[in-house]
């Protein structure tokens, strides 16, 4: 799509809401070694031109150390030196680019899609009236009743071009007034002079007029412009997804054993803090009193509940299970594990958003080139006859036959059709540009648990276990929240006696008493004391005796090997990185035939190594699902997670995929690598075709009509190869399907 301009506001209403030097000092943050931090939203940033305008003009700034714009989340982030604050704000405005306070900025409403909606609708309703009216023209319409229905067009035509067309109007204004160009200048040139021209030919009585030429000419830009506005904008919540995992506070104990409910911004290194079961850890902490169990899936990525006790380090964000705590602060907030992954995540996007689209590649020369011919065509006309009304007639017809309305729909349309193919396939893509990098990915890194494996722990020993017992062990496991217990609560039975009493021992497992037998469920060395063997996990016992052992696996994705297979033949290379253990690790790479492998990583970890294989050159496809994957799902090229994974996973997610196939992951390749191809062939059909209209126009054999008509039938033609991608692709999908189905069997 095309390079957008950014929408310049009312003076008064940016006098309002831009944010003054102390309101910038006050929202600031210090990085130590005399630099602070100042986070802005700048809505209107739309493209790579866009983010190098804003860049290059702040880091001119006295004082500017640097700034980052963030494409994904519309935020850019400058770094200062202490002292008087930078004129950020002020030159942001200058530039066009008005900001607000990003914490302002993220309960916002879309605005921006509401007006191409509005426009959109506008836009067609009115090109559809008028091409009703321009039918009688073309069948023969003469004297005062061709006159009539110009006329009625013309009124029909002008509320339409003032309200659809602000947006190119808008942007178009705003890139000359900053001293450039983008594609927005041509169509806002060609859409004016056409709709001038033919309103010169009303009043003169003409025989041809094409209002319909510039009304149609909107109608088809405004529809690819949404459609690329609403797949970029889903690429915008992961972040502040994560940031909503930290407890906004939390109980404080002082020295005095005085309790207060303290904001987490306030809480200090070395403050004591109260956690109770079920509650988030809200800095890095360590463990003075009390035992439970912590959900660390947000760092490991492992659903294996992990022990606590006394002198146990803790992470921000993770969950606590079992028992209440008493922790110790380590860190504030801002340094906190969980703020490390959200600036972890902020990095890699803003990369990730440089990313340059093919379309945006492509119309980098094409304005320039549009605005040369058209100006040379009416300069050379004006050369040979000296007709003014010749000259700029001709001259309008070059600029909407060279207008990039099938360029515009050349990369949208085809992204539509493959994301319907990929939905129909279980795949949900959220941004048009994933498509395009996943077809020039070409390493593929899966996480193990809840990714190669299901996530679910399966009772695999269930047929040796005595009923009795099985039942016993799930009414004790129904009253636990271990993901463990939560598997064996599925096999309990209507006809148990039931327990009297049934506690948890937080670390340990559950206890009941039942008819005067003390029965326990959970760790060995809880339940069978110094008569535990060796190696075992989860047993049930009653008064210290074994009554059962209970063996626990994660099952394999249906397909994961033969997707393993699939990548590997097709020139990928494979690797597997888990927060888990080593043996484990390399038990399942065995098995899949994964050559490369790490085991026992942290999040950081898989982000340095992702762009270890970045600066080698590689583009990476990241397939993972837990919380601790999404600072590398949003540093690779392009990222995909299971509809399993946390919500931040899929937040930073390009693609999800809903089923329990891993077929998702070369289905998705198969597609993007089709429509990769099916856009490059539609903006070759583009250049081709003005290379074959350009001419003709130039040379004059080409009125404005018989040019929107043309350009019209280049955007059908774009339209027609790109639905090429769904015929192919329903045949692929029926293969598919029919394969799941047996590796199901």
């Amino acid at each position: 799509m095309s390079c957008c301009a950014p929408g310049a506001e009312v003076a008064l209403q940016l006098a309002n809401t831009v944010p003054s030097a102390s309101e910038l000092a006050l929202a600031a943050r210090s990085l130590g070694n005399g630099v602070r931090q100042t986070e802005l939203s700048v809505p209107d940033v739309h493209c790579a031109a866009c983010i190098h305008t804003v860049e290059r003009g702040l880091r001119h700034l006295e004082g500017v150390r640097s700034a980052r714009v963030n494409l994904s989340t519309k935020r850019v982030t400058v770094q200062w030196d202490d002292g008087p604050v930078p004129p950020i704000g002020e030159t942001l405005v200058k530039l066009g680019y008005p900001p607000h306070l990003f914490e302002e900025a993220s309960n916002r409403n879309d605005k921006t899609l509401a007006e191409l909606i509005r426009a959109v609708g506008v836009a067609g309703f009115a090109a559809g009236n008028i091409m009703l009216l321009s039918v009688s023209v073309w069948s023969g319409a003469e004297g005062a009743t061709r006159d009539l229905f110009h006329w009625v067009s013309a009124l029909i035509a002008l509320p339409a071009l003032f309200f659809a067309g602000r947006i190119y109007y808008r942007s178009a204004w705003g890139a000359l007034r900053h001293g450039h160009m983008n594609m927005d200048v041509p169509i806002a040139i060609g859409v004016t002079l056409a709709y001038a021209m033919s309103l010169y030919e009303t009043i003169n009585h003409g025989h041809q007029a094409f209002f319909d030429a510039s009304v149609s000419l909107l109608f088809f830009l405004l529809i690819g412009r949404t459609l690329d506005h609403v797949m970029r904008d889903r690429a915008r919540s992961a972040v502040l997804g994560l940031s909503r995992l930290t407890p906004h506070g939390a109980l404080t104990m002082d020295d005095g054993g005085n309790r207060a409910y303290r904001p987490v911004g306030e809480i200090e290194p070395g403050m004591r803090i109260m956690i109770s079961a079920g509650e988030r850890i809200p800095v890095d902490a360590v463990v003075l009193e009390g035992v439970s169990e912590l959900d660390c899936s947000l760092a490991t990525g492992e659903s294996a509940p992990v022990p606590l006790s006394p002198g146990s380090e803790v992470r921000a964000g993770t969950l606590n299970l079992t028992g209440a705590i008493t922790l110790k602060a380590l860190r504030p907030a801002s340094d906190s594990f969980l703020a490390e992954m959200t600036r972890m995540m902020e990095a890699a996007e803003g990369g990730r958003g440089r990313y340059r689209r093919i379309a945006e590649r492509v119309s980098a020369l094409y304005a320039p080139v549009v605005h040369l011919t058209a100006f040379v065509t009416f300069l050379g006309w004006m050369a040979v006859d000296g007709d003014w009304h010749k000259a700029i007639t001709i001259a309008i017809a070059v600029l909407i036959i060279t207008c990039p309305c099938a360029l515009g729909l050349a990369v949208p349309i085809v992204q539509v059709v493959a994301a319907r193919r990929l939905f129909e396939q279980g795949i949900l893509v959220k941004d048009g540009s994933a498509m395009e990098r996943l077809a020039e990915s070409d390493t593929v890194i899966f996480d193990k648990t809840g990714t190669l494996t299901l996530g679910r722990p399966r009772l695999c020993n269930a047929a040796k276990i005595d009923p009795a017992s099985l039942s016993i062990a799930a009414e004790l496991a129904a009253r636990s929240r271990h993901p463990t217990s939560q598997t064996l609560a599925s096999y309990a039975t209507l006809d148990n006696d039931g327990f009297e009493t049934i506690e948890e021992t937080p670390g340990c497992g559950m206890e009941g008493q039942r008819k005067g037998e003390i029965w326990r469920l959970g760790r060995a060395g809880w339940v069978l004391g110094q008569a535990a063997p060796a190696q075992v996990g989860t047993v049930l016992g009653c008064n210290g005796r074994l009554a059962a052992v209970f063996e626990f696996e994660d099952l394999l994705r249906p397909d994961a090997e033969a997707v393993v297979d699939e990548l590997t033949a097709g020139g990928k290379s494979v690797e597997m990185l888990s927060g888990d253990a080593e043996p484990k690790c390399r038990d399942m790479a065995t098995r899949l035939g994964i050559d490369t492998f790490s085991s026992s990583l942290m999040p950081a970890d898989k982000t340095n190594r992702i762009s270890d294989l970045v600066d080698l050159g590689h583009k990476v496809l990241m397939v993972g699902d837990g919380l601790n994957d999404a600072p590398a799902l949003a540093a690779a090229h392009v990222s995909m997670a299971p509809a399993t994974a946390a919500d931040i996973g899929r937040n930073a997610a390009d693609f999800v995929f809903l089923h329990d196939s891993l077929g998702a992951v070369t289905a998705a390749f198969r597609i993007a690598q089709d429509s990769d191809r099916l856009i490059r062939q539609n903006i070759a059909l583009a250049v081709v075709y003005n290379a074959l209209a350009v001419p003709i126009a130039i040379l004059g054999y080409v009125t404005p009509l018989i040019a929107a008509i043309a350009m019209s039938a280049s955007s059908i033609l774009v339209i027609a190869n790109a639905l090429r991608l769904g015929v192919r692709e329903s045949r692929v999908a029926d293969a598919a399907i029919r394969r799941f189905a047996e590796a199901q069997t």
